[in-house]
């Protein structure tokens, strides 16, 4: 028997921390897990106790931001969003705040970071080039 909880919409649901994003990787990666999984898969850069783990998708699960069902005693979590959906709301928010919504500065910002790989820049003019309504289309 499983139960399930019910949650915000995802408009309403607050953007995870960055603790909340570490433990969501875990679980976008695995699609549901118990609170021993989610522990024992986050890298060792994430000092982090299993009890504290357990705390925190109880406020995940609150938020809206992760659900649960029951098999036998053990609690599965998965999360309630996909991860390109979550990293779009998380960007949204970041190019509005940051950067007054100039698409052109948020990007710039990110090629300061670091030289795109080959592979990166290939994939970045592809997007660009299929962004740009003016352009035709190869068939």
């Amino acid at each position: 028997m499983s139960q399930t909880t019910g949650r915000l919409p995802a408009e309403h649901t607050p953007p995870p921390t960055a603790r909340e994003l570490a433990i969501l990787k875990v679980l976008w990666d695995r699609g549901e897990a118990t609170v021993r999984q989610v522990y024992e898969a986050l890298p060792e850069e994430v000092p982090i106790v299993q009890n504290t783990v357990q705390a925190f998708l109880r406020t995940m699960e609150e938020k809206g931001l992760v659900t649960h069902r029951t098999e036998g005693r053990a609690f599965l979590y998965r999360p309630v969003q996909p991860r390109e959906e979550t990293a779009q709301r998380l960007l949204e928010g970041l190019l509005h705040r940051v950067f007054d919504g100039s698409m052109d500065q948020l990007v710039q910002s990110a090629l300061s970071l670091r030289r795109p790989r080959k592979e990166e820049l290939e994939r970045l003019k592809d997007l660009v080039e299929r962004a740009d309504p003016a352009r035709k289309r190869k068939p």
